[in-house]
């Protein structure tokens, strides 16, 4: 079995079974990777070499190399451990590709906002697109399903995606309407959760389309991006509320505000501390919540770098590697920071 392949069913157990693959401390953490050492909240920024490119949405490949869409340029990008970068075009201009993620078929797939396209690129850089159905649907959040096909949200269209490999499509209408679904995830129970961010809202939907929705108790919350946490609960930002929030199987809603004010925190994922990080894109840093709610913030170097998506890296062999890597929107770079320190 590869590197990138363990990583996969790692997540998908934890994902499937709700159950914390990560119940050591942070100091002695066995599925940590002890070298190389380093010091947490070390940063580490790799400049792009195209242009105002404007990355965005970041994910590990099924190569076990870091993918992101570059919106601004409408490539997608690919990037080594070390940051060495390879570009991909795209067939279709000015698409502004936005979240991307690996696929059970072994691509990537990532959604294209402006001209309501799906498509997938093989670790090759071999690129499909896939027209909707309907114009005006404007997706943006994707995630691959318990029923192995691609599930994607549509912000302008009010509706959850599912589309097969072979590029057939089926729609699901949101019961509330011009609620805005952004951020998706594969869930517990072998359900996808989903926010709504002017609905201000968190939902599942089954395999067969059964949709559910919670309310959030702050009024517009602006929900963006969700994941599942290495607790079994579902961890999302709340974009225009500055706060983290937390959401059970039952559908139990705590909040925790973030320290700094008007901080806009849009994307999250679990870390190798077994932790939650996620980046606040107006306030300029990367953000740590624990299980237990304490929040550490840590400033990116570059100013005004707008960080837009994180992903913990690829993983080490039969280890987690002990960084993160997110994008910065607005300096037109990767960036990389240590979550454990390894002496």
């Amino acid at each position: 079995m590869n590197r990138a392949r363990s990583f996969r069913s790692l997540f998908a157990a934890a994902a499937l079974l709700s159950t914390p693959v990560l119940a050591s401390p942070p100091s002695t953490n066995p599925f940590i990777c002890r070298r190389p050492s380093g010091v947490a909240g070390t940063f580490t920024e790799f400049p792009l070499s195209t242009e105002e490119s404007g990355p965005s949405g970041i994910t590990v490949g099924p190569d076990g190399n870091l993918w992101f869409t570059q919106a601004s340029s409408g490539t997608i990008g690919r990037a080594t451990r070390d940051g060495v970068v390879t570009e991909f075009p795209l067939p279709s201009e000015f698409s502004l590709p936005q979240r991307i993620t690996p696929g059970l078929d072994g691509n990537l797939w990532f959604t294209q906002l402006s001209v309501d396209q799906v498509a997938r690129i093989t670790p090759a850089g071999g690129v499909t697109e896939f027209r909707l159905p309907l114009r005006g649907s404007a997706p943006y959040g994707i995630a691959t399903g318990p029923d192995g096909h691609v599930w994607f949200t549509q912000v302008a269209g009010n509706r959850i995606g599912r589309v097969t490999k072979e590029g057939v499509f089926t729609q699901f209408t949101l019961p509330s309407p011009e609620s805005q679904p952004m951020g998706l995830a594969l869930g517990a129970g072998g359900r996808l959760w989903f926010t709504e961010l002017t609905g201000n809202r968190v939902g599942t939907i089954t395999p067969e389309g059964v949709i559910t929705e919670y309310a959030l108790p702050t009024p517009n919350a602006g929900p963006n991006s969700i994941v599942l946490g290495w607790d079994g609960a579902m961890w999302f930002t709340e974009q225009f509320a500055g706060k983290i929030g937390r959401v059970t199987v039952d559908g139990v809603i705590t909040e925790y505000a973030l320290p700094t004010p008007n901080a806009s925190p849009v994307d999250i994922i679990p870390g190798p501390d077994g932790a939650l990080w996620f980046v606040e894109l107006r306030a300029n840093k990367v953000g740590r919540i624990g299980v237990d709610g304490a929040i550490t913030e840590y400033a990116v170097p570059t100013a005004g770098s707008q960080p837009a998506g994180i992903v913990f890296a690829p993983p080490g062999f039969f280890c987690l590697d002990a960084h993160l890597w997110f994008t910065e929107r607005a300096a037109n770079a990767l960036g990389r920071i240590r979550a454990v320190t390894v002496p």
